[in-house]
């Protein structure tokens, strides 16, 4: 508990009580306050005020929203389809986001919307830069570290009340709030354009809360637990604080728990800058176990731990789980339902954090009691997936050190080294303990270090309470009743600053070099880590400055009567949570910790001298800084070490007069910022565009009319009402280097990173010196040490210059991997975590920079460095220049008959030259890959619908030079192999490849469709691992390439080729046989006609004759056939005459001539 009573201050040795002192401590108040006074009259106190808007209730007032909608809308695309006449293409799908950032700004904490009005009037524009964190898993997800910067577009605000003004009376500014695959942490910047008031930079987290949902009547609700409102002294008041667990810089949602004999807990998705008090949702009965100890029952949440998407907690002995409901991360069935249970058969004492992921993973700790002492439960959640393994693997830990019982106090695991360091507890005597640091790795085993307690350095008998590791600078504190730090696990430092007769609860670290000690009395201890000296920081006298300078101001972050919650660092700044205690209210704040002030106050308060000057004294105090200036000079362009991806997008041009945004553009400005996401994701095909950027293809057809557009525009005439300029979407490769060091710093390979210290000393500080034989040289008392972490790994080199006439020197330190400890791993991948500490020596905790906002430690610098394939770097298939090559080279190049731009054919007979280049997607490179790599086919198909995966055996057929199963699919001249004779080795020098299909090989023999040649779709599989020395980069490159021209085998070649000439050999024969037996086979079809007519015409005849008689016939032979006809015709009818007239005629004349008649002699009558 820590009550900030004016009367409970002093703790620790009695402070002198001189009146003399007490009025200098009240003068040095005032001084101090006049000082800040006088800075606020020259810079008023204005601070960006952002909330959170839905989509649908943009331009409402005193709305804020809470975020947990994580999928893309459909709410934009119809208002894209009225951009007719614009760059954009309306056949494009444009999405846009849940959320829009509402901003607006206050000062002196009054929001005033005349203050607003002004500032939009003069100019003044918010800046918002958002920064996505890179997600745990990175097999899942890309490894990158992407922003966007976006400008807020004025809107006026809907307002119920009678609006008197002409053109507005609320307004605010507004910006999509993106979301991204893989990132659930956005860290949000805002700054202005530099016009109009002036405003103090805001920085912030966005996060996303996947323990929300909306119930069946619409409202927000928590999924873990019932929301309480009522935040009630008895909570807090009284209560010690207790530690604040999470994965660093991955945790989107913090909880707190603590609150004795209820099953309470505090959690916030934003960093406690507001909070909810939940009543968690499990069961409170006790469940117990023969082999657990019992105690008293309690419902109160002893331990809990925030990772990226899930939630842990203890109460009692039972250790519960929840996993959010994180679409971006893994799918959405993966969210619980309720609190699981784990661990059911085990009695938990204790559950340790683990701050930091590692191989895609998170990881929790859990400390046994009962049948499984001396045992662990390690954790891992993936996706979202939990699963416990009991370590060390068949014997305890109490049996590999050989004692009977022994007790796991804290468990740190380092995760880089897969290491588990244990402290252990085992009874030496009936009254006496040893303790024991034990380090267990799965391919080591066990090793132990007793800490005896009987140093000779202190009588007291050493208690340790835990362990705190820092995997950037490789420090490990032991920390109980005492301090011990070590950098190699082994030799261990005593840091005799801090007092033995204090116990510490919990310490904090911001793994950038800073860390904080709480104790059982709630004293705050601060340390600078690599040096040896602590700072008590409360109670101390300039904690009472500071108070008193605080309550004069009348700060509403301050009371007299307060406890605090928590302590934790937000990057490298530390914050507490702490409750207030007012008269008639009380709250929970959080609020800034000032290290600086505090140290600076005490410094002044223990370090000044009085001075007579005649009738009055002087008071003065002593300066120990070693230099006056600090600067940092020559910084290199930070995104090639930071590895920063950003891109800019600005909000469409309002074809209104009054300048004033409406839904229609903002959604047209979400789609624009979406869009633009989406080819960032999409930006990584292994074909190369001609262009290196991701916005190349967005505007590719529509530059060349870039002109028309600003002529539509400058005419009112634009579609929508709204101009979209295509250079205000872009991707930027040029920041430029601020006037300090990088968050954080990538090396490749080899790779140097070099900076300047300028430092003006502080009086005169050099003297000369001068030694026989050599030079007159002058030599400084100002001087600067580089502390590495891992210096077998990286070294530092410092070039020192003296500028006399200026009273200052200059350090130039350059930073260079020393290429020894990283084999090769894919980019962003496995990078080893170290770093570099620059430190001016005498500095620490001595040297302050004073500026109007803030105070700033000086003299102690720590870059993280990570080692390794740095994010951002790509390995592309340069189809540009391989098509180009393979002309000259070839003297002529076929496409395929079906031409597809996105993947150009390979004739099969053609050496094939294949190029590579890589592309860094940072700094906006793209140069041609010069080292070594192996190319193998991994797959294929005839059709892209039958391509298939290999297995490792056909692999090796398919493409050994070894191989002697006549089943290679191609060869090359180039003679480097691998040491195993395997495979190829070959770079961009390379004779080209050929392609051979042999008999076993999957594209011999293939059919062809229709009649074109065969073509084939390889798998091409091209990487670097393990014979390119030139990177640390892995680099991974899968394409498909289509061959075309494929020869058919000799068999079907032989059978189409037999029949296709039977056919044509056929058809010949039967061309020619026809040809000579056409005349005969007309003149016999003719004579077969005339046979068949005669035939026709004879069965006629002779019926006819014996129908009609003798007489008949005796006319007949006298007049014409076609009478004898027509006759036969009329008695049918005359309705056929005309139909069959034609028929009849021509069948007359086909008629043979008539028979000649024998006339019987004539004979009288008998």
């Amino acid at each position: 508990m820590l009550l900030c009573d004016s009367a409970m201050f002093p703790a620790g040795p009695a402070w002198p009580k001189v009146r003399v002192l007490q009025v200098l401590w009240a003068l040095l108040a005032v001084l101090l306050a006049s000082r800040m006074l006088w800075a606020l009259k020259d810079f008023q106190e204005c601070t960006w005020h952002v909330v959170l808007n839905e989509f649908h209730r943009v331009g409402e007032d005193g709305v804020e929203d809470r975020f947990f909608e994580q999928e893309p809308m459909d709410t934009v695309g119809k208002v894209f389809q009225t951009l007719v006449d614009s760059p954009i293409d309306p056949k494009e799908k444009y999405l846009g986001f849940p959320y829009y950032l509402k901003i607006s700004y206050f000062c002196n904490e009054k929001l005033s919307q005349d203050l607003v009005r002004m500032g939009h009037l003069t100019g003044l524009k918010p800046l918002v830069l958002v920064t996505f964190q890179s997600p745990v898993n990175f097999y899942r997800w890309k490894i990158e570290q992407l922003q966007i910067q976006m400008e807020a577009a004025p809107f006026r605000s809907e307002v119920s009340e009678e609006c008197v003004a002409e053109e507005v009376c609320s307004m605010s500014w507004y910006t999509p709030m993106p979301i991204k695959n893989g990132s659930v942490i956005m860290q949000v910047d805002i700054s202005s354009n530099r016009l109009g008031t002036f405003i103090q930079d805001k920085c912030f987290q966005m996060n996303i809360n996947g323990f929300l949902k909306r119930d069946e009547e619409s409202r927000i609700v928590y999924t873990v637990g019932e929301e309480l409102y009522d935040l009630l002294p008895e909570h807090f008041v009284g209560i010690s604080s207790r530690p604040l667990w999470y994965t660093v810089n991955q945790a989107p949602v913090l909880i707190l728990g603590g609150i004795p004999n209820e099953k309470y807990v505090l959690i916030t998705d934003t960093s406690f800058k507001d909070h909810s008090f939940l009543e968690l949702s499990i069961d409170s009965c006790w469940v117990g176990s023969v082999y657990c100890p019992h105690s008293d029952f309690t419902a109160t949440i002893y331990d809990a731990i925030a990772t990226e998407s899930t939630l842990f907690i203890r109460q009692n002995q039972l250790v519960y789980y929840f996993t959010g409901t994180y679409t971006t991360l893994h799918e959405s069935s993966r969210g619980s339902g309720s609190w699981v249970r784990v661990l059911a058969s085990e009695c938990i004492k204790k559950l340790c954090p683990v701050h930091f992921p590692a191989n895609g993973s998170e990881y929790v700790m859990a400390l046994t009691l009962g049948k499984n002492e001396g045992f662990l439960h390690l954790g891992t959640i993936t996706d979202g997936q939990v699963s416990f393994e009991m370590l060390p693997k068949q014997w305890s830990v109490c049996q590999q050190i050989e004692v009977y019982t022994c007790n796991i106090i804290w468990s740190e695991y380092i995760v880089d080294e897969y290491t588990l360091l244990l402290l252990v507890e085992s009874a030496y005597s009936s009254s006496s303990k040893l303790y024991h640091l034990v380090t267990y790795n799965r391919a080591r085993g066990l090793e132990f270090l007793m800490i005896l307690g009987t140093e000779t350095y202190t009588k007291t008998p050493m208690v340790p309470k835990g362990i705190s590791s820092n995997p950037y600078n490789n420090l490990i504190f032991i920390w109980g009743n005492f301090l011990l730090q070590s950098s190699n696990k082994e030799d261990f430092i005593y840091l005799a600053d801090f007092p033995k007769e204090q116990t510490i609860k919990y310490v904090a670290r911001s793994f950038l070099g800073n860390m904080v000690i709480v104790t059982e009395t709630e004293e705050i201890w601060y340390l600078v880590e690599g040096t040896y000296q602590v700072y008590q920081l409360f109670p101390s006298r300039g904690w009472d400055v500071h108070i008193s300078l605080q309550l004069m101001q009348q700060s509403s972050l301050y009371a007299s009567n307060e406890t605090m919650v928590t302590l934790f660092y937000e990057g490298n700044k530390l914050y507490q949570l702490v409750y207030l205690m007012y008269k008639y209210e009380s709250r929970l704040v959080k609020r800034p910790v000032p290290v600086e002030k505090l140290l600076m106050y005490q410094q002044y308060t223990n370090h000044y001298d009085l001075e007579r000057k005649g009738n009055y004294s002087m008071l003065s105090f002593t300066n120990f800084c070693p230099f006056s200036v600090m600067r940092l000079r020559n910084l290199p362009r930070p995104q090639r070490y930071t590895r920063q991806e950003r891109y800019r997008a600005r909000p469409p041009s309002i074809l209104e007069r009054s300048g004033f945004h409406t839904k229609n553009s903002l959604a047209i400005y979400q789609g624009l910022v979406y869009y633009l996401l989406w080819l960032h994701s999409r930006y990584d095909k292994p074909y190369a565009d001609p262009v290196h950027d991701p916005t190349w293809r967005w505007w590719q057809n529509n530059k060349q009319d870039k002109d028309y557009f600003f002529f539509l525009a400058s005419n009112w005439r634009s579609a929508g009402g709204v101009y979209i300029d295509m250079d205000s979407y872009e991707k930027i490769y040029n920041l430029e280097p601020e006037f300090e060091l990088p968050e954080r710093i990538f090396l490749d390979k080899g790779t140097e990173y070099s900076f300047t210290i300028f430092l003006s000393a502080q009086g005169h500080s050099f003297r000369a010196e001068t030694e026989l034989g050599s030079a007159f040289q002058l030599q400084t008392q100002v001087d600067v040490g580089v502390v590495l972490a891992n210096p077998g790994c990286i070294e530092a080199l410092v070039k020192q210059e003296v500028l006399s006439n200026r009273n200052s020197v200059l350090f130039l330190i350059t930073l260079k991997d020393k290429k020894l400890c990283y084999d090769q791993g894919i980019s962003g991948h496995h990078l080893m975590k170290t770093s570099m500490m620059v430190n001016v020596v005498g500095s620490s905790g001595l040297c302050f920079q004073e500026t109007h906002l803030e105070s700033h430690m000086q003299g102690n610098l720590m870059v993280p460095v990570l080692i390794g394939c740095p994010p951002g770097k790509r390995l592309a298939f340069d189809i540009t220049y391989t098509l180009e090559y393979s002309r000259q080279q070839n003297k002529h190049y076929f496409d395929c008959v079906h031409v597809d731009p996105e993947m150009p054919c390979f004739l099969f007979r053609d050496v094939f030259y294949p190029f590579f280049l890589i592309q860094d997607l940072v700094t906006g490179e793209s140069g041609s890959f010069q080292g070594s790599y192996m190319l193998l086919v991994v797959g294929g198909g005839p059709t892209l619908e039958s391509i298939r995966d290999y297995s490792n055996d056909e692999i090796y057929r398919f493409n050994s030079p070894q191989d002697k199963t006549n089943s290679l699919i191609w060869t090359t001249k180039t003679v480097r192999t691998t040491n195993d004779s395997a495979f190829h080795i070959m770079s961009h020098q390379s004779p080209g490849i050929e392609w051979l299909c042999l008999e076993n090989s999957p594209c011999y023999d293939n059919i062809p469709r229709g009649i074109f040649s065969p073509e084939f779709f390889f798998k091409v599989l091209v990487s670097n691992r393990g014979v390119d020395t030139s990177t640390y980069c892995n680099y991974q490159l899968t394409f498909l390439l289509h061959i075309h021209g494929l020869p058919l085998s000799p068999k079907r070649a032989l059978f189409i080729f037999m029949v296709s000439t039977s056919v044509i050999v056929g058809l010949v024969i039967f061309y020619i046989i026809f040809c000579l037996l056409l005349p005969f086979m007309v003149q016999g079809c003719t004579m077969l006609r005339w046979k068949i007519n005669d035939l026709i015409a004879s069965d006629s005849y002779y019926s006819y004759t014996s129908i009609s008689g003798i007489s008949s016939m005796s006319s007949l032979r006298h007049s014409r056939p076609g009478s004898i006809v027509s006759s036969r015709i009329e008695e049918d009818g005359a309705e056929r005459r005309e139909a069959t007239e034609g028929q009849l005629m021509t069948l007359a004349s086909h008629l043979p001539p008539p028979p000649a008649t024998i006339t019987p002699p004539l004979q009288g009558p008998s």
